[in-house]
C-alpha cells in the first residue's frame, strides 16, 4: 500500500451480480487493495430481505434494508448499484451523485433512459459515474467508446448483445429445435428469466444499443428511438432455409450514422455464414464498431452472467479507487453535442427474406411477383419448399434485392390479401 487512505464501498443489491461483487470485495480484498494501492473495504450492503440465505455469506453487520445508511454515510465514497430496473435504482443513483459519491452501475435500463442526466450530474459534482457492466458483461466496449475510440468518427455499430436470444437461436440453428423448446432449455440453464419478455422481444438489446449509440455518435439516442422486433416468430424451417441460402440467423442490434441521420434497430436478421457475427454462438456477445481511423474492430466475449458482469463492475470500482488514491479530478466525459435526426425504420434500405404459405397451384408466384414489382421490389431468388399434397399448400421463400422497408411492408399487406396466399409466415432483413 502507498498510503493509509481507506476507500469504503456501499453495495446496493446482492443478487447474482451483487453476490459476485461482494465475494470479490470480501474474499479478495487484499488483492484488489494491492492493485489500487489503498485499502478497499465493503462497509454496507443494501438488500430487500435481510433474512434471505445467500452465497457468499455476508457478515450480518454489513447488511441493511435502509438505503440511507449508504446514501447518507459520509465515510462511503463509492456506491455500487446492481439492483436493476428503473426505480428505485435511478433515484438511488441520483441521490448518491448529488451527495458527492462516486458511482459504479450495471444498470442498462437506467443508463439507457436517464444516462445523459446522470452523467451531467456527475460532471457537475466532479465525481465519477462508470457503467461498463451495463453492456456486454465482461466485454470492455463502453470504456473503449469513451476513451480509446474517441479519435474516430464512428459510422456504425453491429452487435449481438443479448446472450439469451443468441443461445436460443444457436439451439434452433444447430439442433433444429423449435422456439418454445429452445426457450425452455435457456430457462433451465438459467440463461432466461421465468418471464423472458425483455430478452426475446428485444427490450434488453434496445437498452444496450441506446447506450452504445449515444456514446458512439455523441448524441441522445433513447430506447424509444430504436425499432424493435423479437425472435418469437422464428421457426425451425427459417434456419434450414437460411442455411441453404448461405446465411445464419442472429438477433442483431444495429446503429448507423449517415448523412446526419441515425438509424437504430434490433431484430433477427440473416447474416452471411462467413461473417464474423454469424460465428458468435451460445451466450457469447460481440460488438463490431466501424471507425474512420480504426476501421472495423470486433469485441467478443461472455456477455452476461455472474463472472463477466462482476468483472466489469469490479474493474470500474478499481479505476475509481485508483483516481481517489491519486486525488485526481474525474476526466470530463464527452457529452451529447449533436442533434442528429432519428431515421424511421420505413426508410431502411435492405434485402429481405419472405416466407409465405400458399396454395400449391400454377400462377401463384406470378401474382406475388406482380405485387412486388408494382412496389419496385426486385426478386433475387425463389425457393419452393415443404409441399403438403393433402392440404394442397406449399411454402415459398423469396429473397429480394435492396428495397425500401415501407415498400416491402405495403407489398406484403397486399400479398396477404391474395386468395392464393394462406399466410405470410415471416419477414426478415438480410444484413450483408
Amino acid at each position: 500500500m502507498t498510503s493509509n487512505l481507506e476507500i469504503n464501498v456501499g453495495l446496493m443489491g446482492l443478487g447474482v451480480v451483487g453476490g459476485g461483487v461482494a465475494e470479490a470485495l470480501l474474499g479478495r480484498a487484499n488483492v484488489i487493495s494491492k492493485k489500487v494501492g489503498h485499502p478497499i473495504r465493503l462497509k454496507k450492503v443494501l438488500v430487500r430481505d435481510r433474512h434471505k440465505p445467500r452465497t457468499p455469506s455476508v457478515p450480518s453487520d454489513l447488511i441493511t434494508t435502509n438505503p440511507e445508511e449508504i446514501l447518507e454515510d459520509p465515510e462511503i465514497q463509492l456506491v455500487v448499484e446492481v439492483i436493476g430496473g428503473t426505480q428505485p435504482a435511478a433515484r438511488y443513483l441520483h441521490d448518491a451523485l448529488s451527495a458527492g459519491k462516486h458511482v459504479v452501475t450495471a444498470n442498462k435500463e437506467v443508463m439507457a433512459k436517464h444516462g445523459p442526466q446522470l452523467l451531467a450530474l456527475a460532471q457537475q459534482k466532479q465525481v465519477n459515474l462508470l457503467f461498463e457492466a451495463s453492456v456486454g458483461g465482461g466485454i470492455p466496449i463502453v470504456t473503449c467508446l469513451m476513451n480509446e475510440l474517441l479519435a474516430n468518427d464512428l459510422h456504425s455499430i453491429r452487435s449481438i448483445i443479448n446472450g439469451t436470444t443468441n443461445y436460443i437461436l444457436t439451439r434452433m440453428a444447430h439442433q433444429h429445435t423449435d422456439f418454445q423448446l429452445a426457450l425452455k432449455e435457456a430457462q433451465d440453464h438459467g440463461y432466461a428469466e421465468a418471464d423472458p419478455t425483455n430478452d426475446i422481444e428485444g427490450h434488453d438489446a434496445a437498452y444496450k444499443l441506446a447506450i452504445l449509440a449515444s456514446l458512439a455518435f455523441h448524441a441522445r439516442v433513447g430506447p424509444e428511438d430504436i425499432y424493435r422486433q423479437g425472435i418469437s416468430r422464428l421457426q425451425a424451417q427459417d434456419f434450414r432455409y437460411a442455411q441453404e441460402l448461405g446465411y445464419a440467423i442472429k438477433s442483431l442490434a444495429i446503429a448507423t450514422l449517415e448523412d446526419g441521420s441515425i438509424q437504430a434497430r434490433v431484430y433477427p436478421a440473416l447474416v452471411p455464414l462467413d461473417h464474423m457475427l454469424a460465428k458468435v454462438d451460445g451466450v457469447y456477445n460481440a460488438v463490431e464498431v466501424d471507425g474512420s481511423l480504426c476501421g472495423k474492430v470486433l469485441f467478443h466475449g461472455m456477455g452476461a452472467g455472474r463472472g463477466p458482469t462482476s468483472s466489469a463492475v469490479v474493474g470500474d470500482l478499481i479505476e475509481i479507487a485508483r483516481k481517489l488514491g491519486a486525488a485526481t479530478h474525474p476526466v470530463p466525459m464527452a457529452q451529447p453535442d449533436h442533434n442528429f435526426q432519428i431515421q424511421s425504420i420505413d426508410d431502411l434500405e435492405s434485402r429481405y427474406y419472405l416466407r409465405l404459405n400458399v396454395t400449391d397451384r400454377a400462377g401463384v408466384l406470378a401474382q406475388i411477383a406482380r405485387i412486388l414489382g408494382d412496389g419496385n421490389i426486385s426478386i433475387a431468388s425463389v425457393l419452393q419448399k415443404d409441399s403438403n399434397p393433402a392440404e394442397q399448400t406449399a411454402e415459398i421463400v423469396i429473397t429480394t434485392h435492396p428495397s425500401r422497408e415501407a415498400s416491402v411492408q405495403e407489398a406484403l399487406r397486399l400479398v396477404a390479401d391474395l386468395e392464393v396466399v394462406r399466410e405470410v409466415k415471416n419477414l426478415l432483413r438480410i444484413e450483408e
